[in-house]
């Protein structure tokens, strides 16, 4: 590190950012913003993608940022460098889910972006585990001078603890997770393709695998066929792009598995820090110890 350079990051791509001061002013696309926010860094603007809406931010995703103290610049490939630059940031952090390619932006305006302020772009794609994720943006957290509080760490031991001991055994409660696309079709996920799944999976969680067919991540079927799987437990995605469940009323097969079901709230988008995680894995023992009574 030169006399000039006083903070310094290799981010997922390999790209090294530096700047001759630690950075203060952060914008950060939704999930990073959230998930740094736990760390105790606080981003002065975030934005979001094409899957959200241009005015106000997916609250389903933004965690514990509080939305009347951050700025939401907007979302997706209608973003322009100067709207991204009106609040004068010093390092805009980015994901990515693999090839290096920084997600909810166009990539003229991400390449036009990058000649202004340091981007920092962490891959949160399903080739990594989510333990793997949260250290790397623990990392990008204490090279801007914050880190999460230890307790965090020890409710997410705890939180795996309690989950892994009510799935123990052959009879645990069947899984599904999904998201909702209308009142015709749901899309199953594959657990394998998301890393928050995996972590449930690898608990001992009994997570239903869909039929081999189109769709890597999900398995588009009707809901017939989702009631037919008779889960004891859903994780919805409430996420704004999927049809919301107060939608979904006055749809038979939807009510059947409902009524049959502890339903909870999923966001595949999920904020990589281990207080969000805990919170997670808690809101799914919750539902598995229901299940069980």
């Amino acid at each position: 590190m030169s006399e000039q350079t006083v903070w310094q990051f290799s981010d997922d791509r390999g790209q090294l950012s530096t700047a001759g001061r630690r950075p203060a002013r952060v914008l950060a696309y939704v999930q990073a913003g959230a998930t740094l926010w736990d760390h105790g860094i606080r981003p002065g603007a975030i934005f979001g993608s094409d899957h959200d809406d241009r005015t106000v931010p997916d609250a389903a995703k933004t965690g514990s940022l509080p939305l009347t103290e951050v700025g939401y610049l907007g979302a997706g490939s209608t973003l322009d460098v100067d709207t991204l630059l009106s609040g004068e940031p010093d390092l805009v952090v980015a994901v990515s889910y693999g090839g290096g390619h920084v997600y909810g932006l166009a990539a003229e305006t991400a390449k036009r972006l990058e000649e202004h302020v340091p981007v920092v772009v962490i891959d949160v794609g399903q080739a990594r585990t989510l333990a793997e994720i949260g250290d790397r943006f623990a990392l990008l957290a204490r090279s801007l001078g914050a880190e999460e509080p230890e307790a965090a760490t020890q409710d997410l031991d705890a939180a795996r603890h309690r989950l892994s001991t009510l799935v123990a055994g052959a009879d645990g409660p069947r899984v599904v997770a999904l998201s909702p696309a209308g009142q015709e079709q749901t899309h199953l996920a594959r657990p394998r393709m998301w890393p928050e799944l995996r972590v449930l999976a690898e608990l001992g969680v009994d997570l239903v695998e869909p039929a081999e067919g189109p769709g890597a991540n999900w398995s588009t079927v009707g809901w017939a066929e989702a009631a037919a799987l008779r889960p004891a437990v859903v994780l919805a995605d409430i996420r704004a792009n999927a049809t919301l469940l107060d939608e979904l009323r006055t749809n038979a097969d939807w009510e059947a598995i409902e009524g049959a079901a502890r339903v909870v709230p999923w966001n595949p988008e999920p904020v990589c820090s281990a207080r969000a995680h805990a919170a997670f894995l808690d809101l799914v023992a919750d539902a598995v110890e229901a299940a069980g009574r």
